[in-house]
């Protein structure tokens, strides 16, 4: 299975912290996936201007292309402004419509606030709906006080991390022996 973690922003450390931890837990715990960690900060991504996605090279072909050819995905994601970054969006708009199609996507929120819990119901989801996604319904809400000295402190983040990790699993193992079934159905 390949799994792509993206931490959504250019700026801050809180979603990196935790997509890093949901990185090693992944390697930890299935090793015998292959998971890539896209932190958004490490690449140059041009505004989305109407291209075709292969029409790209460089950083966002690199990018784009790891996503695609992804089998689940779990996006980390800050909140400012009580919204999701113009990088995360930017990344949203590069891609094309059908780009998630039977893929299984989940989300980590990093917030500042509680006031942010339904960011994710309200802007990521119906992005990812639309992009045909197939959806882990619960998140991962992690606020400040989650964290000290760049570190998570909190327990109960790990637990609803780890147990993200197996839903995301789950359903992409689910998803592809639906798939696998249906397609050796056909006579063809």
């Amino acid at each position: 299975m390949n799994i792509v973690a993206i931490s959504g922003s250019i700026i801050g450390s809180k979603t990196r912290i935790a997509m890093t931890h949901t990185v090693d837990k992944i390697k930890q715990t299935y090793p015998e996936a292959e998971v890539t960690l896209l932190d958004l900060a490490n690449y140059d991504l041009p505004f989305s201007d109407g291209r075709h996605y292969l029409d790209y090279t460089g950083d966002p072909s690199y990018v784009l292309q790891t996503i695609m050819h992804a089998d689940a995905i779990i996006i980390g994601t800050p909140i400012f402004q009580a919204s999701i970054p113009a990088t995360l969006k930017n990344v949203f708009d590069l891609l094309p419509v059908n780009a998630l199609r039977d893929k299984v996507v989940s989300i980590i929120v990093t917030a500042g606030s509680a006031k942010h819990y339904l960011i994710a119901e309200q802007q990521i989801k119906p992005i990812l709906a639309y992009m045909k996604a197939h959806l882990v319904q619960s998140y991962v809400f992690i606020e400040e006080q989650d964290f000290l000295n760049k570190e998570i402190i909190n327990d109960d983040v790990f637990f609803r991390i780890d147990r993200l990790i197996e839903d995301t699993i789950m359903l992409a193992d689910t998803m592809r022996s639906i798939r696998e079934e249906k397609e050796a159905s056909y006579d063809f």
